[in-house]
């Protein structure tokens, strides 16, 4: 195996600025173009990471929902699905707005990082661990 391709090493920079630049335009797209899904009615979409392979060919977009009608969990389910349904129309407005040798498929994910962390603070913030930490610690929450 080529060393060029190993897997143990993290994505390269070809791929970093990609998967920025294909950020940058779903944004503008989500921003600015009307999808016909219900589930997308009122909601406000975050993309928060695109991944993209090493050929360039396929992209893994996290996202993460805020507004809507349904709870955090079914809502990110529901949204996720409608926005892989609408995948190839975004692809081809994605085609439009990049300049690449090949416009990636999409594939939508769920990114529950924000829920990992909200989480964490709420573990963090019970009594039991803040006795724990030390006085002089920053995440300490003695106002």
């Amino acid at each position: 195996m080529s060393k060029r391709f190993s897997s143990d090493r993290g994505p390269s920079q070809r791929q970093l600025r990609a998967g920025e630049l294909v950020r940058h335009a779903l944004v503008q797209i989500l921003q600015r173009e009307e999808l016909r899904e219900p589930e997308l009615q009122g909601v406000s979409v975050t993309v928060t990471e695109v991944r993209m392979t090493p050929d360039l060919k396929q992209a893994a977009v996290f996202c993460t929902a805020l507004g809507g009608a349904l709870s955090n969990d079914r809502r990110g389910t529901a949204v996720v699905a409608s926005l892989n349904k609408s995948a190839p129309y975004m692809r081809g407005e994605l085609g439009k707005r990049i300049d690449m040798k090949f416009t990636p498929q999409l594939t939508f994910r769920y990114d529950d990082s924000f829920d990992t962390a909200r989480h964490i603070d709420q573990l963090l913030s019970r009594p039991e661990v803040q006795r724990d930490l030390p006085a002089g610690d920053p995440s300490r929450d003695d106002d």
